[in-house]
C-alpha cells in the first residue's frame, strides 16, 4: 500500500518534459472527455507537447470515435494538423489495448518521449499500463503523466467500456482492484516496477 501510496504522488506531480514528441488521450465516455481535452489544453499552454496522439477507430466500448474526439479537440483548440491517430485492429477498446497501440505508434515513428493524459480516477493504472506495454515493446520509450482535469467526484458517470456506472470517487476503487487483479495476472507490472522505471527514466 505505501508503494502505491508513493506512486500514486508521482504519478500525479510528474517532472514533464519540455517538449514531448506526442501526448497520448486515452479514450473517454462523453461524461469524461473534457477530461482529457483540458490536459491537452494545458499541454499545450505550457508547451509540454505540440502533437496529440488518440484511438483512430470508429465508435466503440463508449468512446466516440476519431473523428467526433478529434473534432472536440480542434474545437477546443488543438490544431487539426497536430492531432495524429493510432490505430487498433481489435472490436473493442481497453487500457492495455489503448497503450499497445500508442507504444507501437510511437515505435514506429521514432518518437522518444510520450506524455499521456486519462481521467483522475483511471490515470494511475493507465501510466503503469502504458509503461507495461513500452517495456514488453518499446523499452527505450520515456513516458510521462499528465492527469486529466478532476471534475465532480460525487457526479454519477459513465465508465470503462460505456459499461460501468458510478461516481468518479466510487470509480476509484475499481481501479485500485484492477490494479491487483491484472498484475497478479501478470498483465500489469507489479507497483515497484513501475516506481523503479521512474527512478530509471
Amino acid at each position: 500500500m505505501k508503494d502505491l501510496l508513493a506512486l500514486t504522488i508521482r504519478v500525479f506531480n510528474d517532472v514533464l518534459p519540455n517538449n514531448a514528441d506526442v501526448h497520448f488521450l486515452y479514450s473517454q465516455t462523453p461524461d469524461n472527455e473534457q477530461s482529457v481535452i483540458e490536459a491537452a489544453l494545458n499541454a499545450k499552454r505550457f508547451r509540454y507537447t505540440n502533437t496529440w496522439l488518440i484511438m483512430k477507430t470508429k465508435a466503440m466500448s463508449g468512446y466516440e470515435g476519431f473523428e467526433v474526439f478529434r473534432k472536440s479537440l480542434v474545437n477546443a483548440g488543438i490544431p487539426n494538423n497536430c492531432i495524429e491517430g493510432a490505430i487498433s485492429e481489435d472490436d473493442i477498446l481497453h487500457t492495455l489495448i489503448e497503450s499497445m497501440a500508442a507504444i507501437s505508434f510511437c515505435k514506429a515513428k521514432g518518437y522518444q518521449s510520450l506524455l499521456i493524459s486519462a481521467a483522475p480516477f483511471q490515470q494511475v493504472r493507465a501510466f503503469m499500463t502504458a509503461v507495461t506495454a513500452a517495456l514488453r515493446i518499446y523499452p527505450t520509450l520515456k513516458i510521462y503523466s499528465l492527469a486529466g482535469k478532476a471534475y465532480d467526484w460525487n457526479e454519477e458517470v459513465i465508465h470503462s467500456q460505456g459499461k460501468t456506472v458510478g461516481s468518479r470517487a466510487d470509480l476509484i476503487y475499481g481501479e485500485i482492484d484492477r490494479i491487483g487483479i491484472y498484475g497478479d495476472k501478470g498483465d500489469l507490472l507489479k507497483v515497484p516496477d513501475v516506481l523503479a522505471y521512474l527512478d530509471r527514466r
